[in-house]
């Protein structure tokens, strides 16, 4: 993926992403490079202006930038389409 200049997401987005963490939700998730993933949601990350999820994939935790996620879904939350902030 380029590098590009981060795009916060919509609030709500961010919310059910902080409530996914909170339960350690596994997740099915699409990032906008077309790859796909089963990941446990842990935690949400800011560093130098820019928002990660922390999430744990076989053992092995991944940051994923907020921005480049273009859905997550779980039964209990149901499908959420990542929308970029106005």
């Amino acid at each position: 993926m380029t590098k590009k200049e981060y795009q916060p997401i919509n609030c709500d987005d961010y919310d059910n992403l902080e409530l996914a963490c909170q339960h350690h939700l596994v997740l099915e998730i699409k990032l906008e490079d077309g790859e796909k993933l089963e990941a446990k949601a842990c935690d949400l990350l800011l560093r130098k202006k820019v928002e990660y999820l922390i999430v744990e994939v076989d053992g092995q935790q991944r940051e994923l930038r907020l921005d480049y996620i273009v859905y997550f879904s779980h039964p209990t939350i149901g499908k959420i389409e990542i929308s970029l902030a106005d």
